[in-house]
């Protein structure tokens, strides 16, 4: 459904993402192309450039061989991990969304919140196939930009999860992320908590344990995971980076959101460096899953891992959803 010829390319600001996009209509599409679409779109792997020391750019783009999905679209990000001092994001990033057919530039999506809309519902959709059905409690392990995202897409993945609690190294982001949340009134039955204790103790209690954050050491240790837990890891996207020990990835059903992970994911490249796991441990990605190709939660006592580290296929079907909306509500009107 890409525009006519000749019609200017439009602009889609953060606030219009937010208004377009839900997570269930997120989710529902996600679950509903990816399987077509990991044949029709060419996605080579995300090209990393160190800008700094520190600081690095990405780019990832992906284009489409069928006719049916006429977009060609690329997501540029910058990654400055120490942005957090200065109160901003650690990560910005932009989306650009052409026509496949005639090369037409269609539109420039603020690509910061089209990811935190992806990437917690990719998180999501994994927990459909990987979490209890009947799992009350979520951890939230981090309290930036991603977080409150994961919270509530997991929320819509999951409607039994009734309490929420929030862990971060600094607690007073913690307690304005719960207080966020709590005055929000989305979710009135959820009960919002800071997690003021020991990491540990709060991995222990959790039936969904989801953790988004630039750790370099490992934040939840297997042996605190509880039978029938599930484990989402969000953050790490570079083999230096790591959200959780050697033994969660032992004592877990592990699966990848796309197969670049193996490649990218420090808790994936080390467990299999250190033999923790062969490759064949590895038992599926998210179209796996969603195909029905590989079974995911067995039962109610294993544990399950899911680990992201984003693709370009799915943020062209982000854009796609995005874009297609925002077009049918022109027409309409």
């Amino acid at each position: 459904m890409a525009t006519a010829t000749g019609l200017p390319p439009i602009f889609i600001d953060a606030a219009t993402v937010r208004s377009t996009l839900t997570y269930k209509s997120l989710i529902r599409h996600l679950q509903n192309s990816l399987p077509a679409a990991t044949t029709s779109l060419q996605s080579p792997l995300r090209h990393t450039h160190n800008t700094s020391s520190t600081s690095s750019l990405l780019l990832m783009p992906s284009w489409s061989l069928s006719p049916s999905l006429p977009y060609t679209g690329i997501k540029i990000v910058t990654h400055h991990p120490h942005n957090s001092t200065l109160n901003l994001p650690s990560i910005h990033a932009n989306y650009v969304l052409f026509n496949s057919l005639t090369g037409q530039t269609l539109a420039s999506i603020d690509g910061t919140e089209l990811t935190l809309h992806r990437t917690s519902c990719v998180s999501a959709l994994a927990s459909h196939f990987l979490s209890r059905e009947d799992s009350e409690t979520l951890l939230m392990i981090g309290a930036g930009s991603l977080a409150p995202h994961l919270i509530k897409a997991h929320l819509t993945a999951r409607p039994n999860i009734n309490k929420v609690l929030v862990w971060n190294r600094r607690v007073e982001n913690a307690k304005t992320l719960v207080e966020k949340l709590r005055n929000e009134g989305d979710f009135v039955r959820v009960c919002f908590e800071v997690s003021e204790g020991g990491l540990e103790e709060a991995v222990a209690a959790a039936d969904v344990v989801s953790c988004a954050t630039n750790s370099e050491t490992a934040l939840v240790a297997g042996s605190a995971v509880k039978g029938g837990a599930h484990v989402d890891l969000v953050g790490s996207f570079t083999p230096s980076m790591r959200e959780c020990d050697d033994e969660a990835i032992r004592r877990g059903r592990v699966f990848v959101d796309c197969d670049a992970a193996v490649e990218e994911a420090g808790e994936l490249v080390g467990a299999l460096e250190r033999g923790v796991i062969g490759r064949s441990e590895i038992l599926g990605n998210l179209v796996d899953l969603i195909k029905r190709e590989k079974i995911g939660r067995r039962d109610s006592e294993e544990i399950t891992v899911f680990k992201s580290v984003g693709s370009a296929v799915v943020d062209l079907l982000s854009a796609q959803l995005v874009y297609e909306t925002l077009m049918k509500k022109k027409d309409d009107h």
